[in-house]
């Protein structure tokens, strides 16, 4: 069991602080313009998760996510989802929050890698990934795949000492 937690966090890949925060703009599912600069870099830890309403992954791990945020949206984090589903498949995208009891922030972009790649942290690969800002709103971390809350906090334990 530890091999498989070590193995986790070598895969949540520690960067190098690469650069602020990008200010990439986003849709609410209402259509309002939001930017990743009223989320990132606000004095709390901001965990990005790219995720797809029909990402298999990402449906069976967002509880995840969730249980995480309310255990730290008071205190130190926050975390944020942006779909790939993009506006046209918007109420699918609001169907999968709805689904999974989201109550931490989702917005919409666009399937657009060159805008995905201003996340910082190299190449997006597939969903779900997490970025890892630090309060900030500087990139630590990247993870491609599932990301368990306990490599997550001990994560930004060992980061903040």
């Amino acid at each position: 069991m530890m091999r498989k937690y070590l193995l986790l966090l070598l895969l949540l890949v520690a960067l190098p602080a690469l650069a602020t925060a990008p200010d990439l703009n986003f849709r609410d599912f209402d259509g309002k313009e939001r930017h990743a600069s009223e989320f990132i870099g606000n004095g709390k830890w901001t965990v990005v998760v790219i995720w797809e309403n029909d990402c298999p992954i990402c449906n069976a791990e967002i509880h995840t996510m969730e249980f995480f945020h309310l255990d730290h949206m008071d205190k130190d984090a926050i975390v944020l989802g942006i779909s790939i589903d993009g506006w046209k498949k918007r109420k699918l995208a609001e169907d999968f929050v709805q689904r999974h009891d989201l109550t931490f922030t989702n917005l919409l972009i666009e399937l657009d890698i060159t805008e995905l790649l201003k996340f910082g942290g190299g190449m997006f690969v597939g969903t779900p990934t997490f970025y890892i800002y630090d309060p900030s709103g500087e990139i630590v971390a990247r993870q491609i795949g599932p990301l368990p809350i306990d490599a997550l906090e001990n994560f930004i334990t060992s980061s903040t000492r």
